[in-house]
């Protein structure tokens, strides 16, 4: 294979991936991860690692974390999953995609391995960071979790610190069926005497990573224990956020271009780390910490939460695309002033839909439309089910379509809103931003 282009048509059309095929496509274990890597020379062990796992708030945690890094002079690998528009986002250096010919050499040279062990997309993504974060040497790299923790391929890692943000309700066919299954597989990336930052304390679930935590005699942290957001303002540039700490009853200021107001609870994560590290000796001083955070899309590419990609007409996009994540899009929707909301939806079918759809507003109008895969849910079917919730629209052929038919129907002071699906999102940023 000469091309990426041909080397991508490979990866898609020779090995299962998740986002395609569901649950069928997940091995139920890391052997393979172990086995590639074992081959590979086990580049994982050659580098330093902070491992984030969480249903929501895990890629906005890791690329602050990057930023944060980067800005303080570490030179920083950074490992996300999925990719919007291009395969190579999910494996960074300082902020730059790792080369076109870096995926087809790793590819090429390793495909009597991949054809031997049958590995899944994931795992030779995985694999393929893994290999290239050892090469060039990283200082520090940023490993997000794909689904779940304990059965994720990124679980080899042996990291510095483990990073747990909110927990809820997502792929419970593969997770389990209550917060606490799923809190379970999200602390299985606790590893024995390693801190581990959660995010967030939740009441019912908090006893999974106490006990966790404590099997492995690993410190943990509840991030809300230590700070806590006196007030938030929400401008053009992003978030503006006075945030208390508890220890010393001290008060700063930050700034973060992530415009979500959901990123209020993943900044306290992020604080709460830094200063872990900081303990275990990293270098981050204070005034790097506040440019990393405030330059988190600039420095590492991050597209998709909560972004404005157009003013004229006005058009806002967001990856949640479970039951908390979609609660807290509207919540953003609720703080802003405009006359009509043009929402393109879109779904997967492995969604509980009857835990989200009941959320979304009644008097918006809805372009039903499914991203061109197998998982996807059929535009008709969706615009039926939403049907039984009040929910009026119409189906279309495409995302692009279903985008179009909005933009074409927005008038001035109204609101184009995309969103459902991190590849309804990835549909439009492809073609048409």
């Amino acid at each position: 294979m000469k091309t990426f282009a041909e080397v991508i048509e490979y990866l898609y059309a020779r090995l299962p991936m998740f986002t395609r095929d569901g649950a069928s496509a997940i091995n139920p274990d890391v052997d393979k991860t172990l086995l590639f890597c074992e081959a590979l020379g086990n580049p994982h062990q050659q580098f330093k690692s902070i491992h984030i796992a969480g249903t929501n708030g895990k890629g906005s945690t890791s690329h602050m974390m990057a930023s944060v890094f980067a800005a303080s002079g570490y030179k920083t690998g950074l490992y996300t999953s999925p990719h919007l528009v291009d395969f190579r986002e999910r494996i960074r250096i300082d902020g730059q995609m790792i080369p076109e010919q870096r995926v087809i050499d790793f590819i090429n040279g390793h495909k009597d391995l991949i054809e031997e062990i049958k590995p899944s997309f994931f795992e030779v993504t995985v694999a393929m960071a893994f290999d290239f974060f050892a090469k060039e040497k990283v200082d520090i790299a940023i490993i997000e979790v794909g689904l779940g923790g304990r059965l994720d391929s990124t679980n080899i890692i042996k990291p510095e610190l483990c990073m747990i943000t909110n927990i809820g309700m997502d792929h419970m066919n593969i997770l389990g069926d209550t917060l606490e299954e799923i809190a379970g597989e999200k602390a299985g990336i606790i590893k024995p005497n390693t801190p581990v930052v959660n995010s967030e304390r939740q009441e019912s679930i908090q006893h999974v990573f106490v006990e966790k935590a404590e099997e492995n005699n690993a410190p943990l942290y509840f991030a809300n224990d230590y700070y806590q957001v006196n007030g938030l303002e929400r401008k053009a540039d992003g978030l503006h956020l006075s945030i208390n700490n508890k220890e010393d009853n001290s008060t700063s200021a930050w700034h973060l271009d992530l415009a979500g107001g959901y990123q209020q609870k993943n900044i306290l994560g992020v604080l709460c780390a830094i200063d872990q590290l900081r303990a275990m000796g990293f270098n981050l001083p204070e005034e790097q910490v506040a440019y990393g955070l405030s330059h988190v899309q600039e420095s590492t590419g991050l597209r998709g939460r909560w972004q404005t990609l157009s003013t004229k007409p006005w058009i806002i996009c967001d990856t949640g695309h479970n039951e908390d994540g979609i609660r807290e899009v509207l919540a953003n929707l609720a703080t802003l002033s405009y006359t009509k909301l043009h929402f393109v939806f879109g779904a997967m079918r492995d969604k509980d839909l009857s835990h989200i759809l009941p959320q979304l507003p009644k008097d918006a109008i809805y372009y039903f439309a499914a991203p061109d895969m197998p998982r996807a849910m059929p535009a008709d079917q969706l615009k039926e089910l939403a049907a039984t919730f009040g929910l009026r629209g119409q189906s279309y052929a495409s995302i692009s379509t279903a985008f179009l038919a909005a933009k074409e129907a927005s008038k001035e002071k109204e609101l184009i809103f995309i969103g459902g699906s991190t590849f309804v999102v990835a549909d439009v940023l492809t073609n048409h931003f």
